[in-house]
């Protein structure tokens, strides 16, 4: 992946405040239905966004440090079986996937910088898989929450295939947001609490390592 493209595609966007204030109100003035067990903040300064990139555990311990993002709660959701428990999901047969749904204010961080984050955080161009990590839990996806969350998806997922940023083309599912399903507490700000863990260790502090060094100027002091 060639990172001066993405950057170029997605962080240097120009926008005025009096325009982000208009997107704000956008993205803001649309109802998010989300059914069973919810995430979305009653705070109506905040926006919600989710995003399933492989293991949620790196996935969370990546977008919590982020300037901007509230809070960050893994879960499942784009399956079919109601209130899952993370063992099932495991299995492949519910059709849910890993999660993170966060909680963000849009006046420190827009969703074009969600999504940077987004495709820097995995290899979008692994199908339902992230390294060890195999099958359609695994899947990358962009559950977007409103119309104009569903254009700014779709139009990077194009430019960043058309630039050639990655070597092969991006297959990451682009579906509208349904019920989401809240994991068990244990998954709850899993690196913080197990980061002695070996997973931790090997797996998830490498990945916050290189996400620290490419949105050194994005970070949470």
């Amino acid at each position: 992946m060639n990172k001066l493209i993405l950057f170029l595609l997605l962080t240097n966007v120009n926008v005025s405040c009096k325009q982000r204030e208009t997107e704000q109100k956008n993205l803001s003035g649309e109802k998010v239905t989300i059914s069973e067990s919810t995430t979305n903040t009653t705070n109506k300064s905040m926006d919600t966004a989710t995003f399933g990139a492989g293991c949620f555990w790196c996935v969370e311990a990546q977008f919590q440090i982020l300037d901007g993002v509230n809070s960050v709660s893994s879960g499942f959701t784009g399956g079919t079986v109601k209130n899952p428990a993370y063992r099932e999901v495991c299995n492949g047969t519910t059709g849910h996937a890993e999660v993170c749904q966060i909680a963000y204010d849009p006046t420190k961080i827009s969703y074009d910088e969600l999504l940077a984050a987004f495709w820097q955080s995995h290899d979008p161009t692994q199908l339902n898989r992230q390294g060890n990590d195999i099958g359609t839990q695994y899947r990358s996806v962009i559950y977007y929450h409103n119309e104009e969350q569903k254009r700014l998806a779709e139009k990077y997922k194009k430019e960043l295939n058309t630039s050639g940023a990655f070597e092969k083309p991006i297959v990451t599912e682009i579906s509208a947001i349904g019920p989401f399903y809240k994991a068990e507490d244990y998954h709850q700000n899993y690196f913080n609490q197990n980061g002695s863990e070996s997973y931790c260790q090997f797996v998830i502090q490498p990945k916050v390592e290189k996400f620290k060094k490419v949105f050194k100027n994005k970070l949470k002091d």
